[in-house]
């Protein structure tokens, strides 16, 4: 029998003062049984950081060709595609040919040594590169539950996230954006 995945749900009120955009918003995340609350978290922070009309999660790991969040068109044009975590080479050639954007947050310790080994052809490609820091990550991972409310401020390359359990600082640091 498949694992299922585990339900959270999370009522965001987002104050992005780069875009000058406020808004709140009520999001259901399936965390799939092979991911962790660290990766799921990176998802919502991605999701937090890129919010515009259109933007929605995808089935992710459970669906290997499609990335972990994107914004599809009426027409069905793939304008955005992000992915969570240190995809292959590969992987972000095709998305750059498939979406008119690309960006990808890594999350983890590895996060420096997976770019230092992919930087050259990483950087042939039309695609943006950001890292959340892995012990900002596990901190905000240890404040959420499964229905959780949290505020996010997003000012220059921060968030500062608040919740019933405590606040933390999450920084998005950029490898590569084009």
């Amino acid at each position: 029998m498949a694992l299922k995945p585990t339900i959270y749900k999370f009522r965001i009120s987002l104050s992005d003062m780069n875009r000058d955009l406020y808004d709140s918003m009520a999001l259901t995340v399936a965390m799939h049984p092979s991911e962790n609350v660290e990766r799921m978290m990176a998802r919502v922070m991605a999701y937090c950081w890129n919010y515009q009309e259109f933007l929605d999660f995808t089935k992710g790991l459970s669906s290997i060709e499609d990335p972990d969040i994107w914004v599809r068109t009426l027409d069905d044009q793939l304008m955005l595609w992000i992915d969570i975590g240190e995809p292959a080479f590969d992987r972000v050639k095709k998305a750059t040919t498939l979406a008119r954007e690309v960006k990808v947050y890594s999350f983890n310790s590895k996060a420096e040594v997976w770019w230092k080994q992919g930087e050259a052809k990483f950087s042939k490609l039309k695609a943006s590169f950001y890292y959340f820091d892995n012990k900002q990550i596990q901190k905000l991972a240890g404040l959420v539950d499964r229905t959780t409310e949290m505020s996010v401020t997003i000012s220059g390359e921060s968030a500062y996230v608040t919740t019933d359990k405590g606040d933390c600082e999450l920084v998005c640091n950029t490898f590569l954006e084009q």
